[in-house]
């Protein structure tokens, strides 16, 4: 069984082409059987293959006493196999509260985040994760239940750019069977045999009574059909760039302070293309337009291309306040004036925009973005001594209470004037510095709650600056795209040039 499973895994990496000489695999290891096999396996053909394996483990601080025994035995396991390991510790609950997530889909965030983090930091070129066959399943299961395409049946690819999962070839039973054979021992999450999370119950109801009652081979045939699925997928994404090519012209609005791409789709060559191919074309257009594609649905696809067979002049609206109308040519598609997708990260300022850490974050309208990334360790020193300009500033991490945001100014605004922790209101600053109200409406603010963290391109709160205590700086660097499209590190949105 042992050397069947790394056969079976090693023959599924080459088919996918998921690792390669040379590679560094970071691989999420929670103490589960799962990622403990997947630890175990890519151990095993880490010389064979010529690639270097290291281990990110994150402690959620939900299980108390629990999940610090899950990260010793990380810790003790990475120590006996001799591979590098990093632990991140986060507050889960409190990050799911200040996001208005769910506790599942916080975790799944931080996770990735933690993920992205130590591939960036720690020279990693690929990221594994642990899904299996039976994962695959009930995300396929999961997203016929809620509607989907056929872009939802493929369900979990083995291959997501540096994303991989090289276990999906294998089944759960085949899992535990390999761990016992190596008599290798794992830690159980109390939280899996919950029904809390939607998966969870999908896991423990559904998925059984399918099995036991209706094929004893479901997770297999569902696997393979989203295997299916991803190659008609793979043949009709091909088919829709071919067809952007004959069919869509964009345009730019000149002297536009946003982003305010138009799309022209013209209708002789449109009407030529298979229905499949117009309606995923059509999807993309809103989605181009828009800033996004979550939340596009298939009434909205209908609905601009009914407007094909409509009158000149008319027209819909679409999601995130996009417009379409009929004309001459065909279909124009176009942003509404004074109108933002709320939910997209595109929304005005006022609202705030909760910034990515680490990642990436997109300012409304197209005014840049907000990069924020780590820096750990030896360049602790470093980061001290290298002099911060006015649209770069290092924090302590540690600091921050709700997480940031970017936003204007609200009322309650202060931030911390000095190392006593003295205060000053946000409103007697800009009165004191002299800023005229209508800059102080369109500033652009850097938020932890009401504490102003930083006014970019004048002042730093001294509360979250880097000191002799510091033991996690965050780096936070503003960009903002130039007329030309490049990105320009010379001026603050919202704020002075400086």
């Amino acid at each position: 069984m042992m050397k069947k499973a790394e056969r079976e895994v090693e023959e599924f990496i080459g088919k996918y082409d998921m690792i390669r000489e040379g590679d560094t695999v970071i691989v999420g290891v929670s103490g589960g059987a799962d990622s403990v096999c997947l630890l175990f396996m890519l151990c095993a053909l880490r010389d064979r293959l010529g690639f270097r394996v290291k281990v990110c483990h994150v402690n959620h601080g939900i299980r108390g006493a629990a999940a610090d025994a899950d990260e010793e035995y990380v810790r003790g396991l990475c120590g006996k196999l001799r591979v590098p390991c990093r632990i991140f510790r986060e507050n889960v609950e409190l990050i799911a509260r200040n996001r208005k997530q769910s506790t599942e889909e916080a975790g799944r965030t931080v996770r990735m985040d933690a993920f992205e983090t130590m591939c960036l930091e720690d020279g990693g070129t690929k990221i594994a994760t642990a899904h299996h066959r039976e994962d695959n399943a009930e995300t396929v299961l999961m997203n016929l239940a809620r509607g989907t395409g056929l872009k939802g049946l493929c369900g979990i690819r083995p291959v997501n750019g540096k994303w991989i999962r090289p276990l999906l070839v294998l089944g759960k039973k085949e899992i535990e069977e390999y761990l016992r054979s190596r008599e290798i021992s794992w830690c159980e999450d109390a939280t899996n045999s919950e029904d809390d999370y939607t998966r969870n119950r999908i896991r423990h109801n559904i998925m059984p009574l399918l099995t036991e009652q209706v094929n004893a081979g479901a997770a297999r045939h569902m696997d393979e059909l989203s295997r299916q699925a991803q190659e008609v997928w793979e043949y009709l994404e091909q088919g829709v760039k071919r067809a952007w090519k004959r069919c869509v012209e964009p345009e730019y609005e000149a002297g536009s302070d946003q982003e305010s791409e138009t799309l022209r789709i013209k209708e002789q060559p449109f009407r030529s293309e298979a229905s499949a191919v117009q309606k995923q074309l059509l999807r993309e257009c809103i989605a181009r337009v828009r800033g996004r594609e979550k939340d596009i649905e298939a009434v909205h696809v209908m609905s601009l291309l009914a407007l094909f067979d409509r009158q000149t002049g008319r027209s819909v609206d679409l999601p995130g306040g996009v417009k379409a109308e009929r004309t001459y040519e065909g279909v124009i598609l176009r942003k509404s004036p004074g109108r933002r997708d709320s939910e997209d990260g595109t929304n005005d300022l006022k609202q705030g925009v909760e910034i990515r850490i680490p990642g990436e974050t997109r300012l409304p309208g197209g005014k840049g973005k907000i990069l924020c990334r780590f820096i750990e360790g030896p360049n602790l020193l470093e980061a001290r001594q290298i002099p911060q300009k006015s649209y770069t500033k290092w924090l302590d991490y540690d600091i921050i209470k709700y997480g940031l945001s970017a936003r204007t100014r609200r009322s309650g605004d202060y931030f911390t004037v000095d190392g006593e922790g003295k205060r000053q209101k946000l409103k007697s600053y800009f009165i004191n510095e002299k800023i005229p109200r209508e800059e102080r409406k369109n500033m652009l603010l850097i938020a932890d709650g009401e504490h102003i963290v930083w006014i970019p391109g004048r002042r730093m709160s001294r509360a979250y600056q880097v000191g002799s205590t510091t033991k996690k700086i965050l780096e936070i660097k503003i960009m903002e795209e130039n007329r030309n499209g490049r990105e320009d590190q010379s001026a603050c949105p919202g704020g002075k040039s400086r």
